[in-house]
C-alpha cells in the first residue's frame, strides 16, 4: 500500500498539519490509515490523545533508527495508507523513510527560507533514489498560504522552485483556524461544529482538494511502474 512521507529541515513548514489533514480526508472516505509519527515532538501522538479520533487512523509512536524500517514495512503490509511525518533533521531515520516511500510531499512556506529546506530535502531524495535504483516521486507543497492575497514572497519562492525543475503540487495549504483548531481539540475536520469554527465549509474544500491531489499523483505513479514492469 502507499507510503507517503512529510519531509523538510525547516521547523514550522507544516508537515504535522497537511500529514494531518491528508489522513484525516482518507479517514473520511473509509480508507485504513497508519500514521508513524518519527517527529521528535510528537505533535500527532498528541492529536491522537485528544477526542475524536477515527478508528480507521492507527498512530505509531516511539520510532528510532533502528526500527523505523520495520514499521513502514508491517504497517504498509496491514493498512491501506502509511503516512509518515518525518523529524526536521537530515536523519538516517528520514533517509530510510524517504527510500520506503512512493511519493515524498515537501510542506513549504512561502518564503526563501523555506525554499531552502526544501532543497536539502530534495537533494536526500535523488541520493536516495540513486542507492535505491529507483526514482523516488516527490513535490513541494505550499503551506499557510493566505486566502486574501499572494504575496511577493510566494511568487518568488513559486518561481525559484519552477527555475529549478522542482515539482510543486496544484494545490497548496491555505492558513485556516480550522487546521489549528485541529491540533487544538482533536478529531478531523468532518467532525468540526461549522459553529465554532470559522470559514469551516472552505477549510474542508482545501484539505478535500489537496487529499484528491494526492490520490491522482499516487495513480500515476502505479500506472507509471505499470508501464516500466
Amino acid at each position: 500500500m502507499p507510503v507517503i512521507s512529510f519531509a523538510n529541515p525547516k521547523g514550522g513548514a507544516g508537515k504535522t498539519t497537511s500529514a494531518l489533514l491528508l489522513a484525516g480526508e482518507l479517514a473520511a472516505r473509509g480508507a485504513s490509515i497508519a500514521i508513524i509519527d518519527a517527529d521528535p515532538e510528537r505533535w500527532i501522538s498528541q492529536w491522537g490523545s485528544l477526542p475524536g479520533k477515527p478508528e480507521n487512523i492507527q498512530i505509531i509512536s516511539n520510532v528510532t533508527e533502528d526500527t523505523i524500517v520495520d514499521l513502514v514495512e508491517d504497517a504498509a503490509s496491514e493498512y491501506q495508507f502509511v503516512i509518515i511525518d518525518l523529524e526536521g533533521t537530515a536523519s538516517l531515520m528520514v533517509a530510510n523513510a524517504i527510500g520506503m516511500s512512493d511519493l515524498v510531499i515537501i510542506p513549504t512556506q512561502g518564503a526563501s527560507m523555506d525554499a531552502k529546506g526544501a532543497s536539502k530535502t530534495i537533494k536526500l531524495i535523488r541520493n536516495q533514489s540513486r542507492m535505491a535504483k529507483r526514482q523516488i516521486p516527490y513535490a513541494v507543497l505550499l503551506t499557510r498560504v493566505s486566502a486574501a492575497v499572494t504575496s511577493r514572497s510566494l511568487k518568488n519562492v513559486r518561481e525559484q522552485l519552477h527555475s529549478a525543475g522542482i515539482e510543486v503540487m496544484s494545490n497548496s495549504i491555505v492558513e485556516r483556524a480550522a487546521y489549528r483548531d485541529l491540533l487544538d481539540f482533536g478529531g478531523i475536520l468532518a467532525k468540526l461544529d461549522p459553529k465554532q469554527v470559522s470559514n469551516l465549509d472552505k477549510a474542508i474544500q482545501n484539505a478535500m482538494e489537496f487529499a484528491a491531489e494526492v490520490i491522482t499523483r499516487l495513480k500515476a505513479i502505479q500506472l507509471g511502474e505499470g508501464r516500466a514492469a
